[in-house]
């Protein structure tokens, strides 16, 4: 399994590329904005784009989707609850001020325990409601891509429309603190971390 990560965009949003050793097969995650400049990534690193994974759907996170099916046709996976947000990612953006290519609408409905396939490597989908009401996390395979859920030394915003702090926390303490302390959490903004240095050090969560 291979991981790369591009930082894009005003927001400074990661955008995690995940790719099957061997077969190259590949799905992004949240390709947010700069969606030429990501169009290249995959290229360099000779994937074949088998899908486009949606964390949740702000417009730092959906804004290079337009660009990137215009080069490769693949599905794209969101939560029903963040449909709204999705298709109203040009009002998102005129808010701040900020250019927009709304997407395609998504092809597939994500859902609390699903499981997607990346050739023959697995990842469950997790609900993690709070920053965002459809917002999910994806984890397999010693990883965890957890949107603006959690952050090395934080969480996401909750004063959004949408969000909740009760909601984010329950997230967090029910759901992502179950998981193994090694867990790598490639997070929507900042550096990688793992769950155990969060249950250690993160103040939020003291």
């Amino acid at each position: 399994m291979i991981v790369s990560s591009v930082t894009v965009g005003p927001f400074a949003e990661n955008c995690h590329l995940l790719m099957e050793e061997g077969s190259r097969l590949a799905v992004l995650v949240d390709p947010g904005d700069e969606g030429a400049r990501i169009v290249r990534e995959v290229n360099a690193a000779g994937a074949q784009l088998q899908a486009i994974w949606i964390t949740h759907a702000h417009l730092d996170h959906i804004g290079g989707i337009a660009a990137v099916l215009r080069e490769w046709k693949v599905p794209v996976y969101l939560h029903p609850l963040d449909r709204p947000l999705y298709d109203r990612g040009a009002q998102q953006a005129a808010a701040y001020g900020i250019p927009f290519e709304s997407p395609p609408a998504p092809d597939f409905e994500l859902a609390d325990d699903d499981e997607l396939a990346l050739g023959a490597l697995r990842f469950g989908v997790m609900h993690l409601p709070g920053h965002a009401p459809g917002h999910v996390g994806f984890y397999g395979h010693g990883m965890l891509f957890s949107g603006d859920v959690l952050f090395a030394g934080s969480i996401g915003r909750t004063d959004l429309p949408g969000g909740s702090f009760p909601q984010i926390m329950s997230s967090i303490k029910e759901k992502l603190l179950t998981l193994p302390d090694e867990l790598v959490v490639y997070p929507g903004h900042g550096d990688i971390t793992t769950i155990g240095a969060e249950r250690a050090h993160n103040p939020f969560l003291r």
